[in-house]
C-alpha cells in the first residue's frame, strides 16, 4: 500500500457540486487536516477490501447473505471496549441465528469505525428564536446547542480518524483473540434479560449449536474456523474531504482503494449521478453500496450500474433499499427486473429503518419494530415473486438496552420512549429487538 494518495486520480470530485458538505469558517485550516490526515497510515488494507468483495459477490450470486448494521451515528463519547463489545456481541448473535436457522453463510459488516457523520435534511435549526448550524455527526460539530459547538471544527476530522482507529483495534482483537469464538454463544447470552423472549429463544439456539459442535468434536472435527469470525467495517462516504485524503494507491495493482473502511456507501441525500459522491465512488475499487428511496427509477439503478459497476463484476456494488413499509411492494419490483434483465449481478439489501421513522407525541423520533419487520417481509415477496436473492438486512441497531423503537417481541411502548432514549440522530433497535428481526428473518429466508 502506497503512504501517499493520488491526488490527481481520486479528487476528480472537486469539479462537481458536493451535496451535505459542512462549511468550515476557516479553509486553510480545513487543508492543513487534510495534509496531516494523507499522512496517516491506513485504518484498513486493500486486501481486506478485496476479500469483503469477494465475500459480496457471493451475496449477489445468492450463495450468502449480509448483515450490515450498527450505530445511527458513532459518539467519541462511546469509544469504549464495553460499548464496542457490546455492539459487537449482538451482531455475532445475530449472525449466530442467521447462520444456523437459515442454513447460509453470513457476510458481517459493522456500521462502525467511520459512521461519525450524517446527512441531515435542514443545514440550521431554531430554538426559542436562536438559529444555529444543525448537527452533522461528531465529525463536524457538538451537539451541543450552543454558538461555539456547533461551529464545523476540521480538528474533528482527525479525532474521527482516532477514533476509528481504536474502534478497529478493538474489533479485530475481539474478533481474533478468542471472543468470537462459536463456542462462546453461551458466554454471549449471560448477561442477557432472562425475562426477555429473545433471550430465551437464542438460548435454546445456543444450546442446538452447542449440540452441534459436540457431535463434530466426537467425530475429530474442530475447524478453525470456528474460533474466530471475519468481521468488516463500513459507512457512509458523506464528508469527502476525509474520505479521499484517506485514499490510497495499492502498490500491487495500482488501484485506488478508500482504506477508512472496507466498505461504503453512497446515501439517499447525495446520490445524485452528476454530483461528487458517485464521481468519488467510481474511481476506488472497495465494494460500494447505494441506498435507494421510493423516488428511485429503474433508469437511475441502470446508470448507477454504468458508472459503478462498468466491467459488471459481482460483489462490486449492492443496492440497499429504503423505500418504507407501504411503498417497498410497490417500487421495488420494477427496479428488480430491469436490473435483473440489464444483465448485471448486484447485491440487493433491504434497511427497513430509514423510511419507516415518525415522530411520536413526545417529540421522539422513532420507529415500529412492525414496519421494520413488514418492511423486510415486502422485501423477501418480492424477490420470491421474481426468483432472485434477497441479499441481506441494513439496519441501525446497539448492543445497549436502550427505548427509541417501539414494539418488539419484550414490548416497548411509546410511553416509555424516555426512559432510555440515547440516540444523537436515528432511533436504533435494542439488543433484544435485533435478535428478534435476526429470528424472524432467518424463518422468512428459511420460505424462500
Amino acid at each position: 500500500m502506497n503512504a501517499k494518495t493520488s491526488a490527481s486520480a481520486g479528487n476528480t470530485w472537486r469539479d462537481l457540486p458536493a451535496a451535505q458538505q459542512p462549511e468550515y469558517p476557516d479553509p486553510e485550516a480545513l487543508r492543513a487536516v487534510i495534509a496531516d490526515l494523507e499522512s496517516y497510515p491506513p485504518l484498513v488494507f486493500a486486501g481486506e477490501c478485496d476479500q469483503l468483495r469477494a465475500r459480496m459477490a457471493a451475496v449477489a450470486r445468492g450463495e450468502a447473505f449480509l448483515l450490515q448494521g450498527g450505530d445511527c451515528a458513532e459518539a467519541f463519547d462511546a469509544v469504549s471496549a464495553d460499548q464496542i463489545r457490546n455492539k459487537l456481541k449482538t451482531l455475532l448473535q445475530m449472525g449466530a441465528v442467521l447462520t444456523y436457522a437459515a442454513s447460509v453463510p453470513v457476510v458481517k459488516v459493522g456500521r462502525i469505525a467511520g459512521q461519525y457523520s450524517k446527512p441531515r435534511s435542514k443545514p440550521t435549526e431554531t430554538r426559542d428564536g436562536v438559529t444555529l448550524p444543525v448537527y452533522r455527526g461528531d465529525s463536524v460539530n457538538g451537539f451541543d446547542f450552543t454558538p461555539e459547538s456547533r461551529i464545523p471544527d476540521p480538528q474533528r476530522l482527525k479525532r474521527m480518524y482516532h477514533a476509528s482507529a481504536s474502534t478497529l483495534n478493538l474489533v479485530r482483537a475481539f474478533t481474533t483473540g478468542g471472543y468470537a469464538d462459536l463456542r462462546q454463544v453461551h458466554a454471549w447470552n449471560q448477561d442477557f434479560v432472562r425475562s426477555s423472549p429473545s433471550g430465551q429463544r437464542y438460548e435454546q439456539l445456543a444450546r442446538e449449536i452447542d449440540q452441534a459442535l459436540n457431535f463434530m468434536h466426537a467425530c475429530g472435527a474442530d475447524p478453525e474456523e470456528f474460533k474466530t469470525v471475519e468481521f468488516y467495517a463500513s459507512h457512509e462516504a458523506l464528508l469527502l474531504d476525509y474520505e479521499s485524503a484517506l485514499t490510497r494507491v495499492d502498490s500491487r495493482t495500482g488501484r485506488l482503494y478508500d482504506v477508512s473502511a472496507h466498505m461504503v456507501w453512497i446515501g439517499e441525500r447525495t446520490r445524485q449521478l452528476d454530483g461528487a459522491h458517485i464521481e468519488f465512488a467510481s474511481k476506488i475499487r472497495n465494494p460500494v453500496g447505494i441506498k435507494l428511496g421510493p423516488s428511485t427509477t429503474a433508469e437511475e439503478a441502470l446508470r448507477y450500474i454504468e458508472r459503478l459497476d462498468p466491467e459488471r463484476e459481482p460483489g462490486r456494488l449492492t443496492f440497499i433499499v429504503r423505500m418504507g413499509a407501504d411503498k417497498i411492494r410497490d417500487r421495488l419490483p420494477e427496479l428488480v427486473e430491469k436490473v435483473t434483465a440489464s444483465g448485471a449481478v448486484v447485491a440487493w439489501v433491504t434497511d427497513p429503518m430509514h423510511g419507516n421513522t415518525f415522530e411520536a407525541a413526545s417529540g421522539h423520533k422513532t420507529r415500529r419494530f412492525d414496519d421494520v419487520l413488514d418492511e423486510v417481509k415486502g422485501f423477501f415477496e418480492v424477490h420470491k415473486a421474481l426468483g432472485t436473492h434477497p441479499g441481506g438486512i441494513h439496519v441501525e441497531l446497539t448492543g445497549d438496552d436502550v427505548t427509541e423503537c417501539v414494539g418488539g417481541g419484550d414490548e416497548i411502548f411509546v410511553d416509555d420512549l424516555h426512559q432510555r432514549y440515547e440516540t444523537a440522530c436515528d432511533p436504533r433497535l435494542n439488543r433484544s429487538q435485533s435478535l428478534d428481526l435476526a429470528f424472524l428473518v432467518a424463518e422468512m429466508y428459511r420460505d424462500q
